[in-house]
């Protein structure tokens, strides 16, 4: 294996003058036959994220293919302006340039994904380098091993491993990937794992992308619509059985509406997936047991320092099932306020006033994802202000994701750079300046530095 990827960076090392000065038409052409492929194996795709875990069809097309398909159109219409050179302002004192930036790729990529959105969030961001004009090594989760096959199956059919290569495989793979020199490392997973990544990439000092994770919070208001906003958290939290990074993490919800609340949400899941969830054939699993063992560890000791399961609770390890959860009286002592949950058991507090909220959530790492809900805009405005995140969405759950036009990334501790859209093709290029010189008016600093020289020094510190 070790050999193999090394025949294929030297085989990609070789291309990259032919990738980086590539057209927009060249470019958009790779990025339809992606789009192609997808079309005419989506039962293929669901098939295999059923397999790796029990993923519903719905949610594929949903969350996998759609996400894909729309970064790749939204890609083509705007390819040839995003490649443009950029013309900027020039300065008094260098009157007479002319200033560009240029973008060109940065090179030899290293895009590493995960398992719990694996053909998303391996795809968008190789749609985005392939923009870009760069090879790409691409390296599955081994976690979601149906899934990596099927990306394996489809880039080695449409790509010479020179463009585009899929190494599968365990960390064993990934850490001698990191060994090697990249021009830029795009990580998709935890804080813990993006610190490996990145000390890794110090060492060559590879720009990196980190699209991590965190405890984002989500706040219901005094003024709100109670049945529609436990109807959007639910969605959010129990879609792919709570393995979404910018799932609600915990609630808070103001105690003028704490108990309605609770009411329309235990409503709103049943609604979802009746009464027998592990029956719903809408409700996926945990990927496999060591997280099915990590998750039920949280929820036990959740419930022996105290906290009361509102609905839910119910597990099985040999079918990695937790039904959809909640827990209130919960106290930040409890591991599930203090670890990122990554499952479907959602803690639930009741709070005065946004002041002491929004206290609460700063005294925490910045989370990648914060939601605010509530009809009263100088309320919500509060919240945005008086916090940080890497995304922030009013009165609804995950769409952020889908916004185009919109950076998606972490702040901190829940990543570095960011992504979508044209943010995914700058992150992947270099923004190269250049300055053209048509005059030459500098000359009138060269030395020697006599009194004509020091007075046109002088002005130009006056008034420039």
């Amino acid at each position: 294996m070790e050999d193999h990827i090394l025949e294929v960076l030297a085989l990609q090392k070789t291309a990259l003058l032919r990738l980086s000065t590539s057209s927009a038409e060249e470019r958009t052409a790779k990025l339809r036959k992606i789009e192609s492929y997808l079309l005419q194996h989506k039962e293929e795709l669901c098939d295999v994220m059923y397999q790796d875990f029990k993923k519903p069809a719905s949610e594929v097309v949903i969350a996998e293919m759609l996400g894909v398909k729309r970064e790749i159109n939204h890609t083509i219409k705007h390819l040839k302006s995003w490649m443009k050179p950029k013309s900027v302002s020039t300065p008094l004192m260098l009157l007479g340039t002319k200033g560009l930036v240029q973008y060109e790729a940065k090179g030899l990529c290293l895009i590493i994904s995960p398992w719990n959105y694996p053909f998303n969030l391996s795809i968008c961001p190789l749609v985005h380098a392939i923009a870009a004009g760069n090879a790409v090594i691409l390296k599955p989760s081994e976690l979601s091993p149906n899934t990596s096959g099927f990306i394996k199956k489809m880039i080695s059919s449409l790509f010479d491993k020179s463009e585009v290569a899929v190494f599968e495989g365990d960390a064993a793979v990934s850490s001698f990937l990191l060994e090697q020199k990249f021009d830029h490392i795009f990580f998709t997973g935890s804080p813990a794992i993006g610190k490996v990544v990145m000390a890794a990439a110090a060492k060559h000092l590879t720009s990196v992308t980190l699209e991590l994770g965190g405890k984002s919070p989500a706040i219901v208001g005094p003024d709100v619509n109670v049945e529609e906003a436990a109807a959007k958290i639910a969605w959010g939290k129990f879609l792919n059985n709570g393995q979404t990074c910018i799932a609600p993490d915990y609630l808070y919800v103001h105690e003028k509406n704490y108990y309605s609340f609770l009411q329309a949400l235990e409503a709103t899941v049943e609604t979802f997936y009746g009464a027998n969830v592990a029956k719903s054939k809408d409700y996926a699993r945990i990927v496999n047991r060591r997280h099915f063992d990590r998750i039920a560890s949280l929820l036990e000791d959740a419930k022996e320092k105290g906290a009361q399961v509102l609905f839910g609770g119910i597990t099985d390890a040999d079918d990695c099932f937790i039904s959809p959860t909640v827990l209130t009286n919960c106290t930040p002592d409890m591991n599930i306020l203090q670890e990122e949950i990554f499952g479907p058991i959602l803690p639930i507090m009741s709070f005065k006033d946004e002041f002491q909220v929004t206290a609460d959530i700063r005294s925490g790492d910045k989370p990648l994802a914060l939601y605010v809900f509530s009809t009263n805009t100088e309320f919500n405005q509060y919240v945005l202000n008086n916090t940080s995140s890497g995304t922030s969405v009013v009165n609804d759950c995950l769409i952020q994701f889908g916004h185009n036009e919109l950076p998606f990334g972490g702040v901190n501790h829940s990543g570095i750079g960011k992504s979508g859209g044209h943010y995914g093709f700058v992150e992947f290029s270099n923004q190269k300046s250049v300055v053209i010189q048509r005059t030459n008016l500098l000359k009138n600093f060269y030395p020697p530095y006599g009194v004509k020289v020091r007075w046109m020094i002088d002005f130009v510190l006056k008034w420039l």
